[in-house]
């Protein structure tokens, strides 16, 4: 992306601040999104950002500066602004340059069909056959006139290369491709509007469509919300709840995965902090977070401070056994990184991020997690919800969910929410499944950023959590 002499003259540039560190990332984003909503397209997008930015470390103070101009002038300057920003603080004195080539040149799974060769037709007629698909769905036993009312879709794909090196010897490179596709919908009936929803997001290119038909996705969210039409209130109170394969990620992600943030951690911020060798959560659970997973949302070849993506084991039987690891963090432990520096683009500084975050599989038939539990509610997808990061308490929407009686699913219920403490869940789960599954594509939020991430579970089951329903 740079020529080798031209980021060496950037990194000696910023290093005359007398920084102990400089580093410089480059990133080249393009991206197409095309929406459609009520049967007509909304907009069709293509767009291309690129630029760089140069972080100096003196200290314990960082000078950042970022610009739009990959020409040598553009890169010079931002290194003398992020250098002049860090040079005010007391430091090392300066050091020679040592590029290297720690990094090597490394790529997150090739896309077998890249999505740039694609005709945006193709891309808009499939939002228009997932329309029709999702209008035509109908469910046996509902009332004439019940049915799909409205339906949006969106498709979007995007090719991110970047390149990264620094004064400690990284020098690489990455390139992840993603595609996506979603659909929504809303069914109208006696008992009002309801919505169901499908997403499918892969590290892929446009093969992404060879494995997935959007039909079926878009039949997939319009039963959701039909369903939903003839479903019973949700109950209220505490209950054993059962959560689907795949599904349950995201809340174990956002309730306890930032807490395994080293950044966190080191604030003070997290309830894990301090208690490596102690046991967090149920011998039944180990999480773990693994960057290489092969064509997940959340991998890479390397991370945006120029280390290997790698497989984090966080919780194993229940014992915290590490956090996740930037490279400055690490660096001043005197340790590794386990490769989780991750930022938004090149206008932010890279901090401890997430990847594919995961509670692994365990013994138990998933049926039979079902048929021991007399009464509870079975949740097939999480919705959105909001987290004390400090504390782990959260609430989080259950989006189609089932109640379970006589140790059989049997009713769907309306939208309800589930509350309770992400690390105090973690302790008490006293079933997991063997069919591990990972879930749906996300973005995951943090001081501003956001980085793509992938959730995943097996059936488990969390004996007593609160259930915020109307019923009784």
């Amino acid at each position: 992306m740079l020529d080798e002499a031209v980021i060496r003259r950037t990194l000696d540039a910023a290093l005359r601040a007398g920084a102990g560190f400089a580093e410089l990332f480059v990133e080249d984003v393009r991206a197409t999104s095309a929406s459609l909503d009520d049967g007509r397209v909304e907009d069709v997008v293509t767009g291309r950002d690129r630029g760089a930015g140069v972080r100096v470390v003196v200290g314990e103070t960082t000078g950042f500066a970022h610009t739009a101009d990959l020409g040598e002038a553009g890169l010079l300057a931002a290194a003398r602004a992020a250098a002049a920003v860090a040079a005010h603080a007391p430091g090392g004195a300066a050091r020679s340059l040592g590029l290297g080539t720690a990094g090597g040149v490394s790529r997150g799974p090739a896309a077998e069909i890249d999505p740039a060769t694609v005709a945006k037709a193709d891309k808009v007629g499939l939002l228009r056959r997932a329309d029709e698909a999702a209008r035509a769905s109908h469910l046996d036993g509902l009332a004439a006139g019940d049915g799909i009312v409205q339906v949006a879709a969106r498709y979007s794909d995007s090719r991110r290369r970047t390149l990264v090196a620094n004064t400690e010897g990284a020098f690489g490179g990455d390139e992840q491709v993603r595609s996506l596709f979603s659909v929504s919908c809303v069914a109208k009936g006696d008992a009002g509007l309801q919505t169901g929803r499908e997403t499918v997001g892969r590290s892929a290119g446009w093969e992404l469509f060879d494995r997935y038909d959007v039909e079926e996705l878009a039949r997939t969210a319009a039963g959701r919300a039909l369903r939903k039409l003839a479903a019973r209130p949700a109950p209220s109170g505490t209950l054993p709840v059962v959560i689907a394969s795949g599904s349950g990620g995201i809340l174990f992600h956002e309730a306890c995965g930032h807490g395994l943030e080293a950044d966190l951690v080191a604030k003070g911020a997290s309830t894990f902090a301090g208690r490596v060798g102690e046991q967090v959560a149920s011998p039944l659970v180990t999480v773990i977070d693994d960057g290489t997973m092969a064509g997940e949302w959340g991998c890479y070849g390397i991370d945006d401070e120029g280390r290997p993506a790698q497989r984090n084991v966080l919780i194993e039987d229940g014992v915290l056994t590490d956090y996740l690891w930037d490279f400055l963090r690490a660096r001043r432990e005197a340790r590794p990184s386990s490769g989780n520096g991750r930022r938004q683009s090149y206008r932010h500084l890279p901090m401890v991020r997430m990847t594919n975050t995961f509670i692994g599989a365990g013994a138990s038939d998933p049926a039979e997690i079902i048929a021991s539990t007399e009464r509870g509610v079975y949740v097939a997808q999480l919705g959105g919800g909001q987290v004390n990061t400090a504390s782990g308490d959260f609430v989080f929407g259950m989006t189609e969910a089932y109640l379970i009686e006589g140790g059989e699913v049997t009713d769907p219920i309306r939208d309800g929410n589930l509350i309770g403490n992400g690390p105090a869940a973690l302790a008490a789960i006293d079933a997991v499944g063997d069919d591990f599954a990972m879930g749906g594509p996300g973005t995951c939020g943090k001081d501003g950023q956001g980085v793509p991430v992938g959730t995943g579970t097996p059936t488990l089951r969390v004996p007593a959590l609160t259930v915020g329903g109307t019923a009784a």
